[in-house]
């Protein structure tokens, strides 16, 4: 019985689990582990100069020392043969132009440039070493920084480095005299721009780090200012409603308190009402700016149209007569529309109150398809107590208000006298069954 992890299928026993192992690691091996080169036409304009370049003086070395060695061609492959023969330059020339122009792909297929220089390494001479030595440094260099493919390159790294030192006997290239100037010099120059551009860069980084620091400070302080405004609105609604009612009742309890007491205790009730209703909303506004405020179960949801009716009976307890009326089919509306719409209502109110002490309001909320329509109408009358208070700032903060939700706000005098405030918020169609 074969033991376990081996299979036989009418023929010899397999290690499948080393079979599997092997093949994962091959696959393994053959996976990027990083992005392909993508050089840019910048790059390859320079590998192609840097190959001519080399392509150019190792050619010239070939036509100049190629005779010492014999050539032939086998499977596609140059070889050197037999003694040393004068006059033979063409397998010379061949390898080191194939050797060297193939640095022109460095970037793109820096492990196959590798291989290609390897390969043509292999039939070069030992008595020549210059004729790919130039080539198989840049082309090894360009492998271990550009390959994806990390653990075939490292490989072939080290069996270049083994070939070309070990297992070739041959003495590396002399460099003429000539030419150590400039081994000096260009690694140095190369040494310097390379840190300038590195120095420009970080500068630039830092810049770009800054202004992003700017940017995200003054976005900062934008959104503080426009948080700030929108508790001014909520405070103003809130306070200038509640405090105006309560200054009304205040004002009817004093002036019949000696005369009708029990009319008066019904005021003083209301201005008490008043106040509970100011500091529950209140509370409500000043726990979004703590940290450790109240409980939020502890505090009133905001006011939507449902408690339009209770408004509505807070301000007629002032002595404004006050009229409300609904059309359309009332539906639920998003909690901000219907803020904002009690808002105007509020606010509308409030100024009655106001400015129109005496006179009558009428109230209409109009539930149409695609939008929600509220309008305050009063007739006008004698500037109440807290007429010299108002500075404007209730209906720009309604307009605001209203423009979150892309709605409009109108208000004017009307020719009969009073004043007309009218809001208009559009609404999502609802979706009709099928």
């Amino acid at each position: 019985m074969p033991g376990a992890g081996t299979v036989r299928e009418n023929g010899p026993v397999t290690n499948a689990p080393a079979v599997d192992r092997l093949r994962a690691w091959i696959s393994s091996v053959a996976v990027p582990t990083g992005p392909l080169p993508r050089p840019t036409t910048r790059n390859y304009v320079f590998d192609v100069l840097l190959a001519l370049v080399v392509t150019v003086g190792t050619v010239d070395y070939a036509i100049e020392h190629g005779d010492d060695v014999s050539y032939k061609v086998v499977f596609g492959v140059v070889h050197p043969v037999g003694p040393p023969q004068p006059g033979n330059v063409i397998g010379a020339v061949l390898v080191a132009f194939l050797a060297s122009a193939s640095l022109a792909l460095r970037r793109r297929y820096p492990l196959a440039v590798l291989w290609a220089v390897l390969i043509l390494t292999l039939p070069a001479p030992t008595e020549s070493p210059r004729l790919t030595f130039y080539a198989c440094v840049i082309a090894a260099y360009s492998a271990a920084a550009y390959s994806p493919y990390r653990p075939p390159a490292l490989a072939t790294l080290a069996a270049t480095v083994l070939t070309v030192a070990v297992f070739r006997d041959s003495a590396l290239p002399a460099v003429p005299h000539q030419y150590v100037p400039l081994i000096v010099l260009v690694p140095l120059i190369v040494a310097a721009n390379g840190l300038r551009t590195w120095k420009i860069r970080t500068d630039e980084g830092r810049a770009q780090v800054s202004a992003l620091e700017r940017e995200r400070a003054e976005a900062l302080r934008r959104a503080v200012e426009h948080e700030r405004s929108r508790i001014a609105r909520e405070l103003h609604d809130v306070v200038t409603h509640h405090v105006s009612v309560m200054t009304i009742q205040a004002g009817a309890a004093r002036k019949v308190m000696a005369t009708a007491p029990d009319q008066a205790q019904e005021a003083l009730l209301a201005v008490e009402a008043g106040g509970r209703a100011a500091m529950t909303e209140l509370r409500h506004v000043m726990g979004l700016l703590t940290m450790g405020g109240p409980d939020p179960a502890d505090l009133a949801p905001q006011p939507g149209l449902d408690q339009l009716d209770a408004l509505v009976a807070r301000v007629r307890d002032t002595g404004v007569s006050v009229s409300s009326t609904v059309t359309g089919e009332p539906r639920p509306l998003p909690s901000g529309v219907e803020l904002a719409a009690y808002r105007v209502v509020q606010e509308a109110l409030t100024n009655t109150v106001k400015h129109a002490a005496g006179g009558s309001a009428s109230v209409t909320v109009d539930y149409g398809v695609d939008h929600l329509r509220v309008e305050v109408v009063d007739t006008g009358g004698r500037p109440g107590p807290g007429a010299a208070t108002g500075n404007g700032h209730g209906l720009i903060g309604l307009r605001e208000r209203l423009a979150v939700y892309g709605g409009t706000l109108e208000a004017r005098k009307r020719l009969s006298g009073g004043y007309r405030v009218t809001a208009s918020i559009p609404l999502q169609v609802p979706l009709e069954a099928p």
